[in-house]
């Protein structure tokens, strides 16, 4: 008989895992507690108040960059992820808008954009800065690839087996990592300039941490998408959870909503089922795609609940979310764009240090009418607008802070991003808080991306994917190995699944899903 697995949450971390595991043969049932499947990448739709249609949003992650983790889930199955699930590249990857009035475009080429850097910011070398910073991103992306990607970690050993590996190779991949520096060094020491140092640091926005604070190896990610590029799925990225969740009933997984998980039964320190109020369901294994932390405390509970507990697990940033449904679009906003806080330090500062929101933030803007003309009536434009704010505090009280905040926002992209008349285009809207983030999504304080990544020789490592406390249990999502971001987080429930596989002795991994998943790098490698 095929091993029964539930799978817990059904966010892009779950439905991922619950794909492989069903297309490896295991029986699978996913619970989510809400009405849809896709976790944080639902969808919001207003109504223009004129009756002139409706303003389409997806709520949570809005930036899809890897897009080998999809190739490669899609392969496990046998099936085509392009033609399944297309995706639209995106160049310039994000408009940047800083306090001064100056901007500037993220290019994927790299020598496109060392040519853009030095017209930016000309006769300082900028430009060779940012080649030679992106040298050192792509050297940190294979090693992450070799030592960390598409394998259950939770520390160092879990990595690196000690007494094989030490040979004077890996001793200069594990010495090139750079553990010590933080990425805010490591930008600041290729490319100088305050203004498109912010730009660099943003990439930390991914897994909602403080570039001051973030290991080096995040950098890595400034080669994952100049080399792997930026993307929209077509219907934007609610597709991708829809197309996930379509995949995993085709290989017959069955999708429970409104099926809110109490707790596990454990017995001898073994998983036996799964609880939602007074039903059990039988299984061998659980994958939770719940909050790491969460998961053991509240569903795991005993001695494990209370060792989780007792760890210093820093939650990820929170954030407030605009929904802003205008009435006539931007022309000069891109499909990405960042209107940048005046002062870094300042805003990092406030955010992870003091606990408190930035009094001038960085704001991330989608303006996807750019791409998809479907997401708001003619001529009109469905804005999403994210400001990072500290994950929940108890004198947090978001009913009172949050008019406030609503206009410090629009005043930053009145004031940086020239949309003076902003609060004349708005018809309708909506909006998150981090309170709300918190009860939706069963998070940690209200933090959209888990666990901070922070610790300059410790920051990339969370709970790992194979619980060692409990047989039979497994993590993904974005409080799990290797973190968030939309990617990660698909990739952490492929790993949970293959952990879980190779555990009960199933199918492994096919040739075409292995081929599927490998580096652009890699491929062009073999290819000569």
């Amino acid at each position: 008989m095929a091993d029964r697995v539930v799978v817990v949450g059904g966010g892009l971390g779950g439905l991922a895992a619950a794909c492989v595991a069903a297309a490896r043969g295991h029986k699978v049932t996913v619970l989510d507690k809400n009405p849809w499947m896709g976790g944080k990448a639902a969808v919001l739709k207003l109504e223009a108040p004129d009756g002139s249609g409706s303003f389409r949003f997806d709520m949570g992650p809005t930036i899809l960059t890897v897009p080998r983790v999809l190739r490669r889930i899609y392969a496990e199955a046998g099936r085509d992820q392009a033609r399944e699930l297309p995706l639209i590249r995106l160049d310039p990857q994000w408009r940047c808008f800083f306090e001064d009035g100056t901007q500037i475009d993220l290019m994927a080429d790299v020598a496109t954009m060392q040519a853009e850097i030095e017209k930016f910011a000309p006769g300082r070398g900028l430009g060779e800065g940012y080649r030679k910073f992106q040298e050192e991103s792509r050297h940190l992306h294979g090693v992450s690839e070799k030592f960390f990607f598409w394998r259950p970690v939770e520390g160092v050993t879990d990595t690196i087996d000690m007494k094989a590996n030490m040979n004077p190779g890996t001793i200069r991949d594990v010495l090139s990592l750079k553990m010590g520096q933080t990425a805010a060094k490591v930008i600041r020491g290729h490319v100088p300039d305050a203004r498109l140092a912010q730009m660099l640091d943003h990439y930390c926005q991914y897994i909602g941490s403080s570039p001051y604070l973030a290991p080096a190896v995040v950098c890595s990610i400034g080669d994952m998408q100049a080399s792997e590029g930026v993307w929209y799925p077509v219907g934007g990225t609610r597709a991708v959870a829809e197309g996930l969740a379509k995949l995993a009933g085709e290989l017959g997984a069955e999708l429970r909503t409104n099926a809110e998980v109490t707790g596990f039964d454990i017995e001898n320190g073994a998983i036996k089922g799964v609880r939602l109020g007074s039903e059990t369901i039988a299984c061998d294994a659980v994958i939770s795609n719940m909050d790491a932390v969460r998961t053991y405390t509240e569903l795991v509970g005993g001695a494990p609940g209370r060792k989780y507990a007792k760890r210093k697990f820093e939650p990820a940033c929170s954030g407030v979310v605009l929904y802003l449904g205008l009435n006539k679009r931007y022309d000069h906003l891109a499909h990405h764009d960042f209107v940048f806080s005046r002062d870094a330090e300042e805003e990092f500062d406030a955010i992870y240090n003091k606990g408190e929101p930035a009094p001038d933030p960085t704001a991330y803007l989608a303006a996807t009418s750019c791409s998809d003309d479907g997401t708001a009536p003619e001529g009109g434009e469905a804005l999403y607008v994210l400001v990072h704010t500290p994950y929940l505090r108890p004198h947090h009280d978001w009913s009172k802070i949050f008019p406030k905040y609503r206009q410090t926002i629009l005043d930053k992209l009145k004031r940086t991003a020239g949309l003076e008349d902003i609060e004349e285009r708005i018809v309708v809207e909506s909006q998150l808080t981090p309170v709300d983030i918190h009860e939706r999504y069963k998070v940690l304080d209200g933090a959209i991306y888990g666990l901070a990544s922070h610790g300059s020789f410790t920051g990339a490592f969370k709970p790992g994917n194979r619980s060692k406390m409990v047989k039979g249990l497994y993590l993904c999502g974005g409080a799990a190995h290797p973190g968030p971001g939309m990617p990660m987080v698909m990739m952490s429930g492929w790993i949970a699944a293959d952990a879980l596989d190779r555990d009960r002795g199933g199918r492994g991994m096919s040739d075409a899903a292995r081929e599927a998943g490998r580096r652009e790098a890699e491929l062009a490698a073999a290819a000569e």
